[in-house]
């Protein structure tokens, strides 16, 4: 996905090497330029996007790519967000300019930021309205995959010229993620998780081809419904029946885990039997931003707290 920066030249010798890298940057064809000149990214519809200058404004209509932002020490710049913007918590203090499904076109052209992140599923009509008001708008796939967020960081990162941030930003995730499997890699016996993404009584849980899957793998846990595909939607009967030793719940429901544990049919479940049923933050769980690396350690200390004694 996108690529290394031309660091100027300090030799013929040096000036080659960056030539190369450049040569054989990623699949996404992006080009960067030195401070203060113009730069091109290249955004998940293909489109090149090309910025005079690092955007001092931004409007973000996707969580994830605002914690990324604020991850990458531009938070400050964020002047307007969804209304299901959380994390972090100055993130709740930003202009609302969309339920996340309908944009404000009006109140953005009015911000008039230096970038707009929005997303594939966000309506094209109204990206167009912004784009016709001379706004540049950069479109990113919703990750589903650790990869796919890795990438997310990468493009942000260029987009906002600080790339080297994004680099950092990435390999603390990975070595965070990577302490955790080394340290489940030791599990003989891998304990049953099922995740309630969305409680009683229309109950939905994540099967495999998902980050929360992902999530789980690393964290050294098995998905009682990982032989299904994506947001599934399960009966009380179909838990029961795989009798999870743990349960996990996003916690969107007055006293969660007191509503599960309390949940008729399921008295004879490892989990509720145990007392094994944890309370998750639902945005950490559902986050496809910078804090995967987060949600595989809580996991895996909820699963294995020995380990991390």
């Amino acid at each position: 996905m996108k690529q290394a920066k031309l660091l100027g030249w300090l030799s013929a010798i040096i000036l080659a090497f960056f030539l190369s890298a450049c040569q054989n940057a990623d699949n996404k064809g992006n080009k960067s330029a030195e401070a203060d000149q113009p730069y091109t990214v290249t955004d998940d519809t293909g489109k090149e996007v090309t910025f005079e200058k690092a955007p001092k404004t931004v409007v973000s209509l996707e969580p994830s790519n605002t914690e990324i932002l604020f991850a990458l020490d531009s938070g400050d710049k964020v002047i307007g967000a969804t209304d299901l913007d959380q994390y972090p918590e100055e993130a709740k203090e930003i202009e609302r300019v969309s339920d996340s499904v309908h944009i404000n076109t009006e109140k953005i052209i009015d911000l008039d930021p230096g970038v707009v992140f929005a997303s594939t599923t966000a309506d094209e009509g109204a990206l167009k309205t912004l784009e016709d008001a001379e706004i540049p708008v950069f479109v990113i796939q919703s990750a589903s995959s650790f990869e796919d967020v890795f990438g997310d960081i990468e493009q942000i990162s260029e987009v906002m010229n600080v790339k080297e941030k994004g680099e950092t930003l990435i390999k603390d995730i990975q070595s965070q993620i990577a302490e955790v499997e080394k340290k489940v890699k030791t599990i003989e016996n891998q304990k049953t998780v099922y995740v309630e993404m969305i409680p009683a009584p229309e109950m939905y849980t994540v099967g495999k081809n998902t980050l929360q899957d992902m999530i789980l793998q690393k964290a050294g846990v098995k998905n009682t419904f990982g032989d299904q595909v994506g947001l599934i939607n399960v009966t009380a009967e179909e838990v029961a029946k795989q009798n999870p030793e743990i349960i996990v719940t996003t916690g969107l429901h007055e006293n969660p885990v007191t509503e599960i544990q309390e949940r008729k049919g399921w008295e004879n479940i490892n989990a509720i039997q145990n007392d094994e049923v944890y309370l998750v933050d639902n945005d950490l769980m559902g986050s496809s931003g910078p804090r995967i690396g987060e949600a595989v350690e809580l996991v895996a200390k909820t699963a294995y707290p020995e380990l991390f004694q």
